[in-house]
């Protein structure tokens, strides 16, 4: 009885179209000549366009016209069916359209004036696991589309999710500003979209029992499953590790956040950064406010292990000028309650102090605030830390508010001075201050 419910609720080949019409329909997609190739010129523009100003719409409308699926999915059938001939045909095609987007998306960035890195680019970079998933249920759903005649609207929404035209964009991107891992990175990605939509064709037309041509021998039917193996396997590999790299920091990101959140809040304190230094495991914390006991900060530290940080060091840098205003603000709120007759000119010397502590809280926040695009418009970065401070001149007797930015880059990276010109221009705007300075470590 279920088998019978499921039998009728989940049988492809109830929707089938007569498979020399999906055969036709694929071999038709598969080539890359004339109109179709220069559609895919224009749409490799057109992405590269989305990808150089950041525009996920623009991206996405390129997805849409490119034909860049075809070969892919002509190959996968090919496999299913054992339609040598076809595969051959589909292979050639899947090169002349690959080659033609690098160059394309090269020639492309190679002429654009403006060649900074936006997070559409970086997301093309780093493939994981989840994008083997992707391919794969993308590429199943595109396979049942066409072979029961294209019902629904499903092949564009297979188009975006698989992304195969940005990674090429990407790699085009690797190759115009000298940047291999960029190109590697992005090819990669690209390749596992290739292998995993050819999978889940291959095991569609299987499922769906395509008939298989009688071509070659068992022996070449066997090695040509095994080399079939062979590559979905190596494609994994990477993807797995990385997927599992992103795993691991994710948990570790959290196990910091839990510590820092539960064990370092201290009455009295504000904490203005936190910085984590895998090469000597540490992990820095910058604070404000009430100076805390050593006693309190090697109790916190004895806990680390507890959050599955027992690996690291606790290291606390405490300020001093935001600490003697939050010491004033609370002598003054007690001499409130004791000299009522001086209590009006204490509160507003109060409000005026809670202004300028504000100041110094909403300083130290943009530095989690700015994090996110910090990452993208400055990877050399490593860490940011910001701070409001008097400067004191030797000449004059008067001080300027300035705020300090202390950036520290990765190991063997460099910011450019034309970048600092650059960063402390963008810090200035987003701090709204009158006078900024950039200190690079």
């Amino acid at each position: 009885m279920m088998k019978e419910l499921l039998k009728r609720y989940f049988d492809l080949r109830a929707d089938k179209v007569p498979e020399e019409v999906t055969i036709a329909n694929i071999k038709a997609d598969a080539s890359f000549r004339g109109a179709t190739l220069w559609v895919l010129v224009f749409a490799i523009f057109v992405a590269s366009l989305g990808l150089n100003v950041n525009s996920t719409a623009v991206i996405i409308g390129a997805m849409l016209i490119s034909p860049l699926m075809g070969p892919i999915v002509g190959m996968g059938l090919a496999v299913g069916i054992n339609d040598l001939g076809m595969l051959k045909s589909s292979a050639k095609n899947y090169a002349v359209a690959t080659l033609a987007s690098v160059l394309t998306a090269t020639i492309f960035f190679l002429l654009s004036p403006y060649k900074e890195v936006q997070s559409e680019l970086l997301a093309r970079t780093s493939p994981t696991l989840y994008d083997v998933m992707i391919a794969f249920f993308g590429g199943a759903a595109g396979i049942v589309t066409i072979a029961t005649g294209g019902k629904g609207n499903v092949i564009p929404g297979v188009a975006i999710a698989t992304a195969l035209m940005p990674p090429l964009c990407t790699a085009g991107y690797g190759i115009a500003t000298g940047q291999w891992l960029f190109f590697l990175g992005a090819f990669y990605l690209f390749f596992i979209n290739t292998v995993f939509i050819s999978l889940s064709t291959f095991l569609g037309v299987r499922l769906m029992g395509f008939e298989q041509k009688q071509e070659g021998t068992i022996e070449h039917k066997r090695r040509t499953r095994n080399i079939l193996m062979g590559i979905i396997l190596l494609t994994m590999v990477p993807a797995s590790y990385l997927t599992l790299n992103l795993v691991r920091k994710s948990i570790f990101d959290q196990n910091v956040e839990r510590f820092v959140g539960k064990e370092l809040a201290w009455q009295g304190t504000k904490i203005i950064s936190q910085e984590v230094q895998p090469k000597d495991k540490q992990l820095r914390v910058a604070l404000i406010g009430r100076p805390v006991e050593a006693e309190k900060i090697a109790m916190a530290e004895s806990r680390m292990a507890d959050y599955h940080l027992g690996e690291y060091h606790l290291s606390v840098i405490q300020g001093s000028q935001p600490d003697s205003l939050m010491r004033l603000v609370g002598q003054l709120q007690l001499s409130k309650a004791d000299y009522t007759e001086t209590a009006l000119q204490q509160n507003q010397l109060i409000r005026e102090l809670e202004v300028a502590l504000n100041r110094y809280e909403s300083i130290a926040s943009l530095s989690e605030q700015l994090r996110p695009e910090l990452q993208v418009l400055y990877p050399h970065i490593q860490s940011l830390s910001l701070a409001r401070t008097q400067e004191v001149r030797t000449d004059t007797t008067l001080t300027t508010p300035v705020v300090v930015a202390i950036v520290r880059t990765h190991p063997h990276s460099k910011l450019s001075d034309e970048q600092v010109r650059q960063l402390a221009a963008w810090l200035k705007a987003r701090a709204v201050a009158d006078s900024l300075r950039v200190v690079v470590e």
